[in-house]
């Protein structure tokens, strides 16, 4: 039952990071107006703001005008219940679980906004910065420095591949891994960084092969970002021992 509780929490949060998603790019408040069809307005009733079983029982459409509704609205719903779920498995009731649902949940936000937009907007990560800074000082102020050291390398690294590639990487880009680089401290925005870099390359080499993109065209690397910051929280010490014993 509690892990049911936690899943449908994450659902909850999943329908609130949707409203992000869509009004933060646009410049718009999050709080006002309520939740309301994109098309007509039709303002959404109790029942119809209930996560993925509203998205379901309307068949994908509004009730007042029958416009689609996006399907990336149950799929953040469903992704941000499950790590939800895995986070609270990782890390039980305790402060490091808010901490670590406070990051997941701008890294579903940072993604869905990249794809979608292109941008990775400062009303997310300059947020961010201040929870993860908070977060630690409150916590683990003894790891204060080792944040402060991730914050550089995170940030530092993309400024310097900007800088040499001539804007190859955008500045939301740059900062959402600044942000990381506080939660997670040196050794995980390290591995964090060379993941990213990795899938990246992978999913990037992925849309070529498969026309989704040409070689010249801009694939947007948050997304990339977001999967190896998650790798790298559920498993960045269980990877970092294994290769450490493999060669050293």
């Amino acid at each position: 039952m509690l892990h049911f509780i936690v899943f449908c929490l994450g659902t909850v949060t999943g329908s609130f990071l949707n409203v992000c998603i869509y009004r933060i790019p646009l410049g718009k408040s999050i709080i006002y107006p309520p939740s309301c069809c994109e098309n007509c307005g039709h303002r959404l009733k109790p029942l119809e703001l209930v996560p993925i079983i509203s998205y379901i029982s309307l068949a994908g459409r509004c009730r007042e005008c029958g416009s689609k509704i996006s399907l990336s609205y149950p799929i953040v719903e469903v992704i941000t219940g499950i790590l939800f779920l895995f986070l609270f498995n990782r890390f039980g009731l305790t402060y490091d679980l808010l901490s670590a649902l406070i990051l997941v949940s701008i890294l579903i936000i940072s993604t869905f906004t990249d794809i979608e937009h292109s941008i990775i907007p400062n009303k997310i990560v300059v947020p961010g910065m201040a929870a993860g800074f908070l977060t630690n000082i409150l916590l683990h102020p003894d790891k204060l420095p080792y944040c402060l050291l991730g914050f550089l390398l995170g940030g530092g690294s993309l400024l310097l591949l900007a800088v040499i590639s001539r804007g190859g990487m955008g500045g939301g880009d740059i900062k959402l891994f600044a942000m990381i680089g506080i939660f997670f401290g040196l050794k995980l925005t390290a591995l964090s960084l060379l993941l990213a870099f990795i899938l990246g390359s992978i999913g990037g080499l992925i849309c070529i092969i498969f026309n989704l993109k040409k070689p010249k065209d801009t694939i947007p690397f948050g997304p990339f970002i977001a999967l190896a910051s998650i790798i790298s929280l559920f498993f960045g010490n269980g990877i970092i021992s294994w290769y450490l014993e493999m060669f050293f």
